[in-house]
């Protein structure tokens, strides 16, 4: 960073638990992070775009001092209010277009298609047919799911005609809630042919993929496409729900360099520039083959600490570089760690939390455990069936990052970090 002056970034949704990565980005003493609505605002009950951007509009509109960056970390509607607030106050951003290109799930599958034949076969559920059926091109195992969401919500995994349609009732149910407020999105772009009448409410269904679940993290700067990280995303046993993301990635270097090939063809094909993104494959080690599941247009903030913890910089420096026009490039093994994890201590039936740790307690167990920081997710007295943003199969307790020598000592952290947790449940009341 060239520029000495106090650089103000504004984060839309910027929370707590980020902030000590983000003030561990090189050049960070002189940058101001403000925050720029709260998750609250942001991600419960049914979002409302155009009150949340006159909101945003205000708080810049009153800011007394120079807006250098807005930039976010999350997904719709995060994701699309930084090209838009960007546009207005004229700071670097990529195109909105090619946001939306990314998150409508339906649009983006007809992206990477005129890219790549590394995708499952999918296609349009009509949600209105009675009963609803499934395409006739794609078979069980599938996945039905709504071309918008986050955190796999309302992604249902079915086998048969009875589990597809109970999956559809679930998905008709709630599919406004980001559905409806993305059309506002979806009218200020000019849409292609093959996107006319689909709107923000369509449903998808797609082909299960098999194999283990790989993120692949880079960014577009000046049209050039370069991926700096790939991760091993490792899920529960016999359970589509995440125990740990874990970096560096353990494939053999012929999948890693597939990998970034096809990351590369698709993100020039979507046409993202000053941006990051993280794309999510499935890898079979029987066929050698890779699928891609989807593509998020931004960085995962879920693996801040993971490139922290193994490469010394945790890969906010390349968004908030990027959104200063500088050079987002990372460095690659100067951490204290060989490897690292966040992992996803979950509960798998609903529950009332009877007893969270205090902040004392969580700094002891980090203080105690070099290479550990811990997110309990529920307060005390929360209903686990009412915490918002959770998968459609188990509820977050924990999120624990562990730096380490291998897998073995990574685990062996996480498992210490749950004993000392002490999380206590009750039973949900009857209703």
């Amino acid at each position: 960073m060239s520029d000495k002056a106090m650089k103000n970034i504004f984060v839309i949704g910027l929370d707590e638990a980020n902030l000590p990565t983000l003030r561990a980005v090189p050049g960070a003493d002189r940058l101001r992070f403000h925050q720029l609505l709260t998750i609250e605002e942001l991600q419960y009950g049914e979002v409302h775009l155009p009150t949340l951007f006159d909101k945003a509009r205000e708080v810049l509109d009153a800011f007394d001092g120079s807006i250098d960056a807005i930039v976010g970390y999350w997904d719709f509607p995060v994701s699309t209010l930084v090209p838009m607030l960007s546009e207005r106050y004229g700071t670097r951003s990529t195109s909105l277009e090619s946001i939306v290109k990314c998150e409508h799930k339906y649009w983006s599958r007809l992206e990477q298609q005129k890219a790549t034949d590394r995708h499952p076969r999918f296609d349009r559920v009509d949600l209105s047919a009675e009963p609803p059926r499934p395409p006739e091109n794609v078979t069980f195992p599938m996945w039905v799911k709504p071309a918008l969401s986050y955190s796999s919500e309302l992604a249902f995994g079915v086998d048969d005609e009875e589990e597809f349609r109970k999956a559809v009732t679930e998905i008709r149910d709630g599919i406004s809630r980001i559905g409806r407020p993305f059309e506002h999105i979806l009218e200020r772009i000019d849409l292609p042919p093959e996107m006319d009448g689909v709107g923000g409410r369509v449903c998808l269904a797609e082909e299960a993929m098999s194999g283990v679940q790989v993120a692949v993290e880079g960014y577009v700067h000046r049209g050039e496409v370069t991926v700096y990280g790939v991760l091993d995303s490792i899920q529960y046993p016999d359970s589509p729900c995440f125990l740990r993301h874990q970096y560096p990635s353990t494939l053999p270097p012929a999948v890693i360099a597939e990998l970034h090939d096809v990351s590369e063809r698709v993100m020039r094909q979507i046409g993202m520039d000053s941006a990051t993104f993280s794309i999510e494959y499935f890898y079979d080690p029987r066929t050698q083959s890779i699928n891609l599941l989807e593509i998020n247009p931004r960085h995962s903030q879920s693996h801040a600490e993971l490139f922290q913890y193994v490469d010394g910089v945790p890969n906010h420096h390349c968004m908030v570089s990027l959104a200063l026009g500088e050079d987002p490039r990372m460095p690659h093994g100067e951490g204290p760690y060989a490897m690292a994890a966040k992992w996803y201590h979950r509960w798998f039936t609903d529950g009332v939390v009877r007893r969270v740790p205090g902040p004392e307690e969580i700094a002891r167990i980090e203080r105690e455990t070099p290479g550990v920081r811990i997110e309990v997710v529920p307060e005390q007295g929360t209903r686990l069936s009412d915490l918002p943003g959770q998968d459609s199969y188990s509820y977050e307790l924990a999120h624990i990052y562990t730096g380490g020598a291998d897998e073995a000592e990574l685990r062996e952290k996480f498992d210490h970090c749950v004993a000392e947790l002490g999380l206590v449940f009750d039973e949900p009341p009857q209703e």
